[in-house]
């Protein structure tokens, strides 16, 4: 794995090119969660036209010859860019974000306005908020303006209005339950196993807004919203427990709905216990 020393001397090598304007380290090493075999996540904030032929020469210099970065926008549109690394051993991923956007998203996110956006690899969608998570979240390696130090100071913050809109969003929840009930008797399972996936995505992301906690990813989101004080009990397991139940079985499919049902009301009165 890429030394602490390794990542300060790159990040600043990284500010030095043409249009980034920060580095910050993400992922479980900024949390200290991360183990041997974790990838070390870099956030290579820009602002405006990048210089992606010197972004290539660094990453083929630190690299390897066969190492590449993308132009932005080359991934989509919400991870939008970057490049997966081979650095000292260990995966270095360069992941860009724009710096303008991530303070879009957190001025919408402190009025209490979010949305789930779609892109590659991310089934229920990009939170739109999770960019001021990251920031929150992050460690800081390069920041030549002052910027990116500012922002993470504000996103440490939950916003009040965030919190309260995520928990509002709960109505989705119940209705997608209504909705996918129709489909139960025709045991049409993909339909309901798409519902239900909506509906727990939902819920987890009310659970963190009540419990003022920012959720970046969906991998690990329903694990990470059980742990959270005030969850329903055995959150994990019973969210488990409904997908093991959609079969194509009308009956089956009909129980793990009104178990859905369940779970999106105990998890409306533990926001709202949360949220006292």
């Amino acid at each position: 794995m890429i030394s602490d020393v390794r990542l300060a001397g790159l990040a600043e090598r990284l500010v030095a090119v043409p249009g980034v304007a920060g580095v910050v380290l993400g992922g479980s090493r900024a949390r200290g969660t991360h183990t041997a075999d974790s990838d070390t996540d870099l956030g290579l904030y820009y602002r405006g036209p990048v210089d992606v032929e010197a972004l290539n020469h660094l990453a083929r210099e630190v690299g390897g010859p066969a190492a590449r970065v993308t132009a932005p926008g080359e991934w989509g549109p919400w991870v939008d860019g970057g490049g997966w690394l081979t650095v000292d051993g260990g995966a270095v991923d360069w992941i860009y974000r724009d710096l303008d956007r991530v303070a879009g998203c957190w001025a919408r996110a402190e009025r209490g306005h979010y949305a789930f956006h779609a892109q590659v690899g991310h089934p229920l969608g990009v939170a739109d908020f999770a960019y001021a998570g990251e920031i929150a979240l992050a460690r800081i390696l390069a920041d030549p303006s002052g910027e990116l130090a500012h922002l993470r100071e504000r996103a440490r913050v939950y916003p009040p209005a965030l919190r309260e809109a995520l928990v509002e969003g709960l109505w989705e929840a119940d209705f997608l339950v209504g909705v996918a009930g129709k489909a139960a008797p025709r045991g049409d399972s993909a339909y309901i196993a798409g519902c239900l996936f909506r509906v727990v995505g939902v819920c987890v992301h009310a659970l963190h807004g009540a419990a003022g906690r920012w959720l970046i990813n969906e991998k690990g989101a329903v694990a990470s919203a059980a742990a959270l004080p005030g969850a329903p009990e055995q959150f994990r397991e019973r969210v488990d427990g409904l997908f093991a139940g959609v079969d194509g079985d009308p009956v089956h499919l009909s129980a793990a709905l009104a178990t859905a049902a369940d779970l999106v009301l105990e998890t409306a009165d533990a926001c709202a216990m949360m949220t006292r």
